[in-house]
This record gives C-alpha cells, sequence and structure tokens, in this order.
C-alpha cells in the first residue's frame, strides 16, 4: 500500500505507446541531462522516472515534489486551491491483466476497475479514480478524489505527461528560503 510521503500532501487520496523521451508536450527540449540528473538524486529519485504535465489552472505545489517508495511524486493544485491531484511515476507496467490487481491509492479494501483509453488506462476504487500512462518501463499515474477533480482535468494531465525541460524543471525545485511558488 503506498501513501503520502508528505504530511502537506494537498490531497486525501494520496498514493503512491512509448513517448520521445527527450522532447516535451510542447515541443521544446527536455531538460539537460546533467541538471535533471542532479535534480534526480536531490529528490532520491532515478532520473528517468521524473515526469510532469501542464492542465490550465493548475500549477506544481513544491512542498509536495520528491520521492516515496523509490517513486517521482509531485501534486499540482488548483489556481484557487480548490482542488488538487497528484503526479507519482515509478517504474513497472501496466496491462489489462495487471490493472485490476494493482492497488489505487490508498484505496485497498475496494475493487479496481480499469478501462483503457487510448495510450492510457482510466481506473477507479472507492471515491479515488485516477489515469496511468505507461511509458516504457515506467508508469506515470494522475490520481485525485473523484469528487474533486472530473475526469476529464485527469485526462487532460494524462495526455500532457512529458520530460520536463530547463523552465519546468527549475519550477519543481525548491526556492532557496523554501517559499512555494
Amino acid at each position: 500500500m503506498r501513501r503520502s510521503p508528505f504530511s502537506c500532501c494537498p490531497f486525501s487520496c494520496c498514493r503512491f505507446s512509448s513517448r520521445d523521451a527527450t522532447r516535451t508536450q510542447r515541443g521544446g527540449t527536455a531538460a539537460g541531462s546533467a541538471d535533471l540528473d542532479a535534480a534526480a538524486r536531490g529528490w532520491g529519485v532515478a532520473p528517468e522516472l521524473v515526469y510532469v504535465t501542464e492542465v490550465s489552472g493548475y500549477t506544481v505545489f513544491q512542498a509536495s515534489v520528491g520521492e516515496y517508495e523509490d517513486e517521482f511524486v509531485t501534486a499540482y493544485r488548483s489556481e484557487k486551491g480548490a482542488t488538487k491531484f497528484g503526479l507519482f511515476a515509478g517504474h513497472g507496467s501496466l496491462t489489462a491483466e495487471s490493472c485490476p490487481k494493482q492497488p489505487l491509492g490508498e484505496v485497498t479494501d475496494k475493487p479496481v476497475t480499469c478501462e483503457r483509453d487510448g495510450d492510457a488506462w482510466y481506473r477507479t476504487a472507492g471515491e479515488s479514480h485516477e489515469y496511468a500512462v505507461p511509458i516504457d518501463a515506467v508508469v506515470v499515474h494522475l490520481i485525485a478524489d473523484a469528487d474533486k477533480v472530473d475526469r476529464a482535468v485527469l485526462r487532460k494531465a494524462a495526455e500532457a505527461v512529458h520530460r520536463p525541460d530547463d523552465t519546468e524543471l527549475a519550477a519543481l525545485l525548491s526556492t532557496p528560503d523554501g517559499a512555494d511558488t
């Protein structure tokens, strides 16, 4: 069972076809490998697990960026702070057979339903839902409370999953005074 690695985790459901890993969805070049490697080392994760997404109206919650159980984790919150979703990237795979057997967040006592949606899986269990995006040997999970973030938002986040460019990598890094930007 995966649990929130952060006491400041801003959402209650915390848990913890191949794409070109050197290009971002916006067409820019992914962050330089030395910068990405250094950042990943600082978080205690493998560099290939560092992914970001873009959804209009949502920004990275810096205090949530880090590692938990060998996964890269970060939260995104709405500009008004009313809704949040998490991004979790870990080594693994997801198939039609394995999908319902893998727990969804901290929900271990409810059955997991899986629906193929393009290159991703839409999964539900209890009051949580997620899109799981397999990319090579990594699965990126975008998870939220179903009553707070609708499926369309998570789908947009899943469609926009990519490796960070230099600007996005900088947004993940903590500011020197620890303030959240």
